[in-house]
């Protein structure tokens, strides 16, 4: 659904040539694409193969009956066509344009446009669905609501990351702190999936909006995946193991009213399985926000120290027995961490 819509955005050639038979208000059935079964169920009009232009499909819907467009969307094949689906397929459909185009896309299983002389509209049918294609100004409405919800979640994502940070800090991570940051990281996730929509449907009109949806998600992937890491329920005994597990994409298989639920979270990341007294942070999170830290280092550390805890109170010396540590890196790490752990603290005082 997301390529027919970025193919029909505004600034590509098919879009401006809808737009032109919207404006001219002549109406048309636009076949995307050419099959076997488009071929038995055409009859009449007239086989051009011309190559595809917005005017020549303006020109060409000035006559009665469907167009139809090569499957790269390269050349016109047909004008002028009377299609005639299976009218035992079911649809909701009244207008005899739109009827046809909905049967079509069924049987054929290629998508079908219409646009709509007297309700001036432009509608796409895949698979038995109908979506309408609206104009930039409609779409930007939207995007901007969801813009504002997705910075807000943004802001709260911070607060909450610091509040963990501190329970951290002082090893009193409770479950029900940590399920609001990651009920906060599904919802931007969705949000970003709403937003991306936005971006390819609006096509040339979309780049402001996809500048900031980037800026706004910039970091949230990487804070879930050092999430996962620090809080890893692998180490379950075998026994009592099940499919659950703490991994944020088994989110995605909750309703919204189900990941607003603490209690629906807490079961599909099977944190329900795990004792809140020994729920430790490895210290992958908080390393990864030391900036000149690479990754393998990080990774390293925790393997060694096993804990955030043993890692806070690990000496320079200490630091230095890991392979690649060597004493600059090493002081980095104590001063870093010590900065994040004194910043925790006052951030929770306040």
């Amino acid at each position: 659904m997301r390529r027919y819509r970025a193919l029909l955005a505004p600034g590509t050639p098919l879009r401006a040539g809808l737009e032109r038979i919207l404006h001219g208000r002549t109406g048309a059935l636009v076949v995307l694409g050419c099959n076997d079964d488009v071929v038995r169920i055409s009859t009449g009009g007239f086989r051009i193969e011309v190559e595809f232009t917005p005017t020549a499909l303006r020109e060409l819907a000035k006559m009665d009956g469907a167009i139809v467009i090569s499957s790269d969307f390269e050349r016109i094949l047909h004008a002028g066509v009377h299609l005639v689906p299976d009218g035992d397929l079911p649809t909701l459909e009244t207008g005899t344009r739109h009827r046809t185009a909905d049967r079509v896309a069924q049987q054929a299983g290629v998508p079908v446009v219409t646009v709509s002389s007297s309700m001036s509209t432009i509608a796409l049918f895949i698979g038995g669905e109908r979506y309408a294609i609206e104009d930039s100004d409609q779409i930007l409405a939207r995007a901007n609501q969801a813009l504002s919800a997705l910075g807000r979640y943004r802001d709260r994502l911070a607060r909450l990351s610091r509040v963990l940070t501190a329970r951290e800090v002082q090893d009193s991570v409770q479950v029900t702190e940590l399920v609001p940051v990651v009920q906060t990281i599904e919802t931007i996730r969705r949000l970003d999936a709403e937003l991306r929509g936005y971006v390819a449907a609006l096509g040339i009109d979309g780049l402001l909006v996809e500048l900031q949806l980037f800026n706004l998600t910039a970091g949230v992937d990487d804070m879930a995946s050092l999430l996962e890491r620090d809080y890893r329920t692998d180490d379950i005994p075998p026994g009592d193991r099940t499919e659950r597990s703490f991994r944020l994409s088994l989110l995605s298989r909750l309703s919204t009213g189900e990941l607003l639920d603490r209690a629906a979270v807490i079961h599909v990341l099977g944190l329900d399985e795990i004792d809140e007294d020994s729920l430790h942070a490895r210290g992958h999170r908080l390393l990864g926000q030391l900036s000149r830290v690479p990754t393998p280092a990080a990774n390293r550390l925790v393997d060694h120290f096993g804990s955030l805890q043993a890692l806070l109170g690990a000496t320079t010396s200490e630091l230095m027995a890991v392979d690649g540590i060597g004493e600059l890196r090493a002081r980095m790490v104590r001063e870093g961490l010590a900065s994040l752990s004194e910043q925790a603290f006052t951030d929770d005082v306040m």
